[in-house]
């Protein structure tokens, strides 16, 4: 097959980077080979797979030997678990210069030192947050990554970056092959949540293309440093991120999306009861406080 180059986006703090590795496992555990590319500075995109704390990140090496000429592809890229290429971008000092550029650097060095080699199926970037600045957007905009899934739940705001995402992959899908491949929901157990985006997929013009619900085993999973796959493979979240790898190795639903207004979003919430009709006596007030007849 085709090496399938991916790009996970999503709000910060919205479970990525777990999302990421638990499926990477899954896909290596089915015999896939893959690369993890991490993107975000913290450099923790690829723990769970190397057991290990951090990554030394490409930026960090590249700053102690002097240069990113001066590195080696073996000094970058860890093996773990079932296989897994890991690779962490890293970035600058918080407060000095652009994070995204460290992205760059680590990709385009990738791709020089020959890491995108024939035996790979798929190639994960995990990306920082919902920001699509040029750096972060760079799996996007280089047309390095032609598939993108965003990691949402029923929450406002995660469902808001979401569609932020979807803008910048519109912004970039004229001109190149980038497109959307599905939304995957990491249930934090809010009302109807299921239900509310698939509801958001179709206005985007999407799927949902697998529902996590949310389970305790994969924060003892992490705890230990591993992905569920390894740490408990019997267990049902297992199950989960199993039932995403299939999904993903056999989704052809790509589009180019069609993101939503902040009133249709609005809109979409009042119709699942998650928000309340707009009602001006009732902006500002505490719990308790008098609201006007």
């Amino acid at each position: 097959m085709a090496l399938r180059q991916c790009a996970i986006y999503g709000k910060g703090g919205i479970g990525k980077s777990t999302t990421t590795q638990n499926l990477v496992a899954a896909l290596a555990e089915s015999g896939k080979k893959v690369m993890i590319v991490g993107c975000d500075p913290k450099a923790d995109s690829t723990r769970l797979i190397l057991h290990s704390k951090a990554q030394n990140s490409v930026m960090e090496l590249a700053a102690e030997a002097g240069s990113v000429e001066d590195l080696e592809l073996e000094d970058v890229l860890s093996v773990g678990y079932g296989g897994i290429k890991c690779v962490e971008s890293g970035g600058p000092e918080p407060g000095v210069g652009c994070a995204g550029r460290g992205v760059i650097t680590a990709i385009n060095f990738l791709e020089e030192e020959g890491a995108y080699d024939d035996e790979l199926d798929f190639v994960f970037y995990d990306v920082l947050g919902d920001v699509v600045c040029g750096g972060f957007a760079m799996p996007i905009r280089e047309n390095k990554a032609q598939e993108i899934y965003i990691v949402c739940s029923g929450e406002m705001m995660a469902m808001y970056a979401a569609n932020n995402i979807a803008k910048g992959i519109v912004k970039y899908a004229n001109s190149g092959s980038v497109r959307l491949a599905g939304l995957i929901c990491n249930s934090r157990q809010t009302d109807r949540e299921d239900e509310l985006i698939i509801a958001l997929a179709a206005k985007m013009g999407t799927q949902m293309i697998h529902f996590i619900p949310r389970a305790n085993s994969v924060q003892h999973a992490e705890i230990r440093r591993m992905t569920v796959i390894e740490y408990d493979p019997t267990n049902p979240q297992a199950d989960e991120y199993r039932q995403l790898a299939s999904k993903i190795v056999n989704n052809k639903n790509f589009v180019i999306p069609t993101p939503i207004t902040m009133d249709e979003l609005e809109a979409l919430l009042m119709e699942f009861g998650i928000m309340e009709a707009e009602d001006a006596s009732i902006i500002g007030k505490k719990a308790g406080e008098a609201v006007a007849a």
